[in-house]
């Protein structure tokens, strides 16, 4: 089974940087696991849940939400299954909880898809 764990949150001035990581635990083989996919997940106070960037795992294949495109990066360390979010260029409309989120089948920018997540860690981008 895969656990999920955030980090890397905090407060940053609106222009400034933060990278995330999800460490991922319990079986890491994506072969043996299933896991097809991976995302990182923005919930902001008030709106809803909004996936900010899919990696396919074992791919190159990457997906963005327009809102985050050219600024925010995902990648993953295949040697441990490690996600990571590099955020330049933070935007005030960019705080809120970030999740990270895995999934075996069905569409990667459907939330629905994704069956284990973690916690969440918080960013706040002051202005």
């Amino acid at each position: 089974q895969v656990r999920l764990m955030e980090s890397g949150g905090g407060s940053v001035q609106a222009g400034g940087s933060l990278t995330l990581t999800c460490t991922v635990s319990g079986d890491t083989n994506p072969n043996t696991n299933g896991v097809h996919f991976m995302a990182w997940f923005r919930q902001a106070p008030g709106k809803k849940r909004e996936v900010v960037a899919v990696q396919v795992v074992l791919s190159t294949i990457t997906r963005y939400a327009d809102s985050v495109r050219g600024r925010f990066n995902v990648s993953r360390d295949n040697a441990d299954g490690t996600l990571y979010l590099q955020m330049t260029n933070l935007k005030a409309d960019d705080t809120g909880t970030y999740l990270c989120a895995s999934g075996r089948t069905g569409q990667w920018l459907d939330e629905k898809s994704y069956r284990v997540w973690g916690q969440g860690t918080q960013v706040t981008v002051l202005p």
